[in-house]
């Protein structure tokens, strides 16, 4: 005849305080805290979150109206969605906050950039002049965000009232500054096409190479290689696809887009793309790496560059 162990304080201490116990591991989990522990990583997810809000606002809104005219509902406005608007904001507004260091690991970048032979003579000077519109980009962003909320004032001393005291000072425009910072954020996303393109050239003559030599065909391992080259290629050009109408559209003063949906759209995509190349980057190494072609420029680190700026 078999008895239960006695409930007691040690046994109760081990059912509840001790009920992980019986939640094995998960390197999933491990993976994921991994990525989120990156600089980009977080601000991928958030930019997640907030391009979807983007488009779940509107739906809301609509369904909203729907169900009024049906009789379901008494106002036509949805309390849910002003909710999610305000975190959507909030969202955006913190994502800006976080890069307000960007401008060190540009600068980091360009150093290792200096010092890490490149494939090609081409990529190297489409990197320098990427790390070189960031250089530009980082500081405007920064000038818009601080005089947006008061923190700088919007009017600096002219230096040349020195010399004339009729002189007017600098006016700094929030708005102008952020216009300015997105254009070279546009310099960087189509030299980033081009960078795509030698990326491409690159990835075809390492396949021709591998199927000159092994005249019987490629390994597994090489196969797989190729495989996840041409992946990272492919997304890391729906990333930049998706990044170009809002680079376009931020860019100019009376923007691109007429419904704000299609900035949802577009960020959507670019973020969930772009969190593919992130979760593949932290990413366990199951065989030595490559070197012989960088698709993602991000991942020369993967907390130097965040390609959205809204």
């Amino acid at each position: 005849m078999s008895f239960s162990k006695p409930l007691n304080l040690s046994r109760l201490n081990d059912l509840i305080l001790g009920s992980f116990s019986s939640v094995q591991p998960s390197n999933t989990l491990d993976h994921l805290i991994r990525y989120l522990g990156t600089w980009s990583g977080s601000d991928k997810l958030f930019m997640v979150i907030q391009y979807a809000i983007k488009l779940l606002v509107p739906f809301l809104h609509l369904r909203a109206r729907i169900q009024y005219r049906a009789g379901f509902r008494k106002s036509p406005t949805s309390s849910a969605a002003a909710g999610y608007a305000k975190l959507g904001s909030l969202l955006g507004d913190s994502r800006t906050l976080w890069r307000i260091w960007g401008l060190l690991p540009i600068i980091q970048w360009l150093i290792s950039l200096e010092r890490n032979p490149q494939p090609t003579r081409c990529l190297l000077t489409i990197e320098r002049l990427q790390g070189w519109s960031m250089l530009v980009y980082y500081p405007l962003e920064h000038l818009s965000y601080l005089t947006s909320h008061d923190i700088l004032p919007t009017t600096i001393p002219n230096l040349l009232y020195l010399f004339s005291p009729k002189t007017k000072p600098i006016a700094l425009s929030p708005g102008t500054l952020g216009i300015w910072s997105c254009r070279f954020w546009a310099i960087y996303v189509a030299l980033q096409f081009a960078h795509l393109w030698e990326d491409r050239k690159l990835l075809q003559l390492r396949q021709r190479t591998l199927k000159r030599a092994k005249g019987t065909g490629l390994t597994p391992g090489e196969k797989q290689e190729l495989k996840e080259r041409w992946n990272a290629y492919w997304y890391e050009l729906i990333a930049n696809l998706g990044n170009l109408p809002l680079t376009i559209h931020w860019s100019l003063d009376q923007g691109l887009f007429k419904d704000e949906i299609w900035v949802g759209v577009f960020g959507l995509i670019a973020a969930l793309a772009s969190i593919r190349s992130g979760w593949k980057a932290t990413a366990l190494p199951s065989h030595p790496p490559d070197s012989t072609v960088v698709s993602d420029p991000n991942e020369v680190s993967e907390d130097v560059k965040s390609y959205d700026t809204q």
